[in-house]
């Protein structure tokens, strides 16, 4: 029986994003194959979260930059819009912006969701492109197109890291919100990509006292600590590594 395992790597931008594991087809030696466990909810529903946010990582790496913005859209103090008059409230702002956007030949990406907060405040968030023209940019269009209240703009930089926006994006709803609140709302113009595969034959994830053994990076990139996810599935009982190369910069 030939031993090896499954390479699947995401381009996106300046980072690779690896996800390795051991497959039944490969096998793995060191590894006794356990019998398969039924999941059980709870697992379902950390996997399919962990997913969300997986997909919606790579979908903001993939068509957003440091200088694209994030936005909170509020209401004026005391107006409180039911979900519906939130969703058509949404839907022409996006339309009269993307006017904007069209005359000065650009096109208009997004991700957006909304939110109620705690104390019963209606927000959106939404994630744009940033346009610059002599006839305007993004905050313009999107301040004389809102005229129900304020807009908060920062850029994606200032937000942190991807991984942290899309953990707050695609987080599960609170208690006191509609169930229609669970779901982030990205454009259909966004790219997606697939990842590469690679079969990597002869080769363990698991050392001989059955650990997993830590990712090396490739020359010309170095491993982000923070990234790196490595561990046995619940379900199959193979291992898998999870992590994120990050290109070098060669001029320092």
């Amino acid at each position: 029986m030939r031993f090896g395992y499954i390479r699947h790597i995401w381009e996106c931008g300046e980072t690779l994003e690896v996800e390795e594991k051991h497959t039944g087809r490969y096998g793995a030696s060191g590894q006794k194959r356990q019998k398969r466990k039924k999941a059980t909810p709870e697992d379902i529903k950390r996997q399919n979260q962990w997913k969300k946010e997986r997909d919606l990582r790579r979908l903001i790496k993939w068509n957003f930059g440091k200088h694209d913005y994030w936005m909170t859209i509020t209401y004026r103090k005391g107006d409180r819009p039911n979900w519906p008059e939130m969703m058509k409230d949404i839907q022409k702002l996006i339309k009269d912006v993307r006017k904007q956007y069209h005359k000065i030949g650009k096109e208009l990406k997004y991700i957006y969701r909304l939110q109620i907060g705690k104390r019963g405040g209606p927000h959106i968030h939404i994630l744009v492109n940033r346009v610059q023209s002599q006839e305007g940019g993004t905050d313009i269009f999107f301040t004389e197109c809102w005229k129900k209240g304020h807009i908060n703009f920062r850029s994606l930089y200032e937000t942190g890291n991807f991984e942290d926006l899309a953990e707050y994006i695609a987080k599960p709803i609170e208690e006191w919100e509609p169930k229609e609140a669970k779901r982030y709302h990205p454009s259909r113009n966004l790219i997606r990509k697939e990842p590469k595969e690679k079969v990597i034959n002869r080769r363990n994830l698991v050392d001989k006292q059955r650990r997993i053994i830590p990712p090396k990076a490739p020359k010309g990139y170095y491993i982000d600590p923070d990234s790196i996810r490595m561990g046995i599935n619940p379900v199959t009982g193979y291992a898998y590594r999870h992590y994120t190369l990050i290109k070098l910069d060669r001029r320092i």
